[in-house]
């Protein structure tokens, strides 16, 4: 049984914990100790039922400002499939953790208040579901009860947001009316909504098709660790740690190691203290190879016939994470897989402005949670992907040199 992995997003309170809390309880999911539990906490004042969102925000904190401030992870299954939910926070100042969320997801549901229609949340979150390339977007016009379940407006919102999807290259985008909080086009279809013939949301996440995130094509190995035990029972020993990133290793496969163009043979493979003839993406491996060859933390081990860009200066999409500013002279450290060095922002090409789509060319600066095209240059040189090519070898982070906080997630161009 496969796995679908999906994030729900959207400005705060329109209804993404409940939709989840919804999801649980209609299929089945909630433990009959947890739905006591939730009962004897509370109940909806409105209308006296059960407060679903109590499900996911289990944060002391969230419950008693009514918000969901960490991304919340949740799990069931239908006969069809298994999910993992990621339930983003919808406040701007959380937007970092939307990112998170949404990195590892194969499909993406944003809620859209039908009272409210399109907001600014809609889109800076579709935007990043855009440069995150998201195969599958769901946008489910929620709480379409309040407006008496008006066929009129759910039509505006899909009208609008068909625009902002076209704009952003989204591909496969469906629109469904819902009511988290009574069920409607959840798991079944509604009578309230005879003007839609669409699939439910349920039909929706077990028939979508699943795209292989795993990249079994491009080799990379980042190097963790060296492991040289000088011990007399293995005096020549030498190891190289971690994990593949993307890609399949063979014993006898001819190896570059980068960035400095060091070539070799891959003369044994372990996984899990087992010698293997092969291993692939995910696997934690050490490679001992047929030359003595000087290999540190951060280098990167490819196959020879494969392409893989190696430079020190490379364009980047970002979406800025701190209270301060982004601006050009700026310095940092950058974190791509197990390498990390510093890094100089050397030109700011252009902003997106959330509300328009319109790029925004040459900005004196980037502001919290702002989306931009900027040029780095690193101290050393990276072997790096596309993210559009490998996701696994195409982002990274940029780190504040004074406080190692993350401010910035980045995408390789």
């Amino acid at each position: 049984m496969d796995i679908l992995r999906f994030i729900t997003a959207g400005r705060v309170d329109d209804g993404k914990s409940t939709l989840i809390g919804r999801l649980l309880y209609d299929t089945k999911s909630v433990l009959s100790d947890q739905l006591e539990a939730i009962e004897r906490t509370g109940k909806n004042a409105a209308n006296g039922n059960v407060d679903l969102a109590l499900l996911t925000d289990g944060l002391r904190a969230e419950r008693e400002q009514g918000i969901t401030i960490d991304v919340a992870y949740k799990y069931f299954s239908t006969s069809r499939r298994k999910f993992i939910i990621a339930d983003a926070p919808g406040h701007i100042q959380y937007t970092r953790n939307m990112i998170t969320g949404a990195s590892n997801a194969d499909l993406i549901i944003i809620l859209v208040d039908a009272r409210h229609g399109i907001t600014e949340q809609t889109r800076r979150h579709s935007i990043i579901a855009s440069i995150l390339q998201l195969s599958h977007v769901v946008v489910a016009i929620n709480k379409i009860d309040l407006v008496e379940n008006a066929e009129d407006v759910y039509k505006r919102i899909v009208y609008e947001y068909k625009a902002i999807a076209k704009t952003l290259e989204l591909k496969d985008v469906s629109y469904i009316p819902i009511s988290a909080l009574y069920g409607d086009n959840i798991v079944d279809a509604s009578s309230k909504t005879p003007w839609y013939n669409g699939p439910t949301l349920l039909h929706i996440l077990e028939y979508t098709e699943l795209i292989d995130s795993i990249n079994l094509e491009n080799a990379r190995l980042p190097i963790q660790y060296i492991i040289r035990p000088q011990t007399t029972q293995h005096h020549d020993y030498r190891g190289y740690a971690g994990k593949i990133v993307s890609g399949i290793y063979k014993k006898g496969d001819k190896v570059l190691v980068l960035p400095n163009e060091l070539s070799s043979t891959i003369k044994s493979i372990e996984v899990n203290g087992q010698e293997v003839e092969e291993a692939f993406a995910l696997q934690s491996v050490v490679l001992s190879l047929e030359d003595d060859i000087d290999i540190s933390r951060g280098d990167i081990i490819v196959k020879q016939d494969e392409e893989i860009r190696v430079s020190r200066e490379f364009d980047v999409l970002l979406n800025w994470m701190d209270s301060k500013p982004l601006v050009i002279g700026n310095r940092y450290l950058l974190q791509i897989n197990s390498k990390l060095t510093t890094a100089l922002v050397q030109e700011i090409s252009y902003a997106l402005d959330v509300n328009t789509l319109n790029k925004i060319y040459t900005p004196d600066q980037i502001n919290l949670n702002e989306v931009a095209r900027i040029t780095i240059r690193t101290a050393e040189s990276l072997a790096i992907d596309c993210y559009s090519d490998n996701k696994a070898n195409g982002s990274a982070i940029l780190i504040d040199e004074t406080n190692f906080l993350t401010v910035a997630a980045l995408l390789i161009q």
